[in-house]
């Protein structure tokens, strides 16, 4: 993977607290630190993605239908005796 220098400018604020997270342990310098808070928001954005198309098809499945408690704990007690 090839690597693109790229110019950021920070408040003081923002300056100490990356130096903290370095000085910290966490990151060994100013560029891991800020691939993390990418990759991070990466993660996120893909998370939020997938819980939107689920909330798409669950809205999309058709009418809901009551919940039955009893079968749903049945059904749970048959997988935990299938895994033991």
């Amino acid at each position: 993977m090839s690597m693109h220098r790229k110019t950021i400018t920070l408040t003081e604020q923002q300056e100490d607290w990356v130096k903290a997270q370095i000085k910290s342990g966490h990151f060994g310098n100013d560029s891991e630190y800020i691939r993390d808070l990418i990759r991070r928001d990466q993660q996120a954005k893909e998370r939020l993605a997938t819980l939107r198309q689920a909330l798409v098809e669950g809205e999309t499945s058709g009418e809901s239908k009551p919940l039955d408690i009893a079968a749903i704990k049945a059904a749970g007690r048959e997988l935990i005796k299938k895994a033991n």
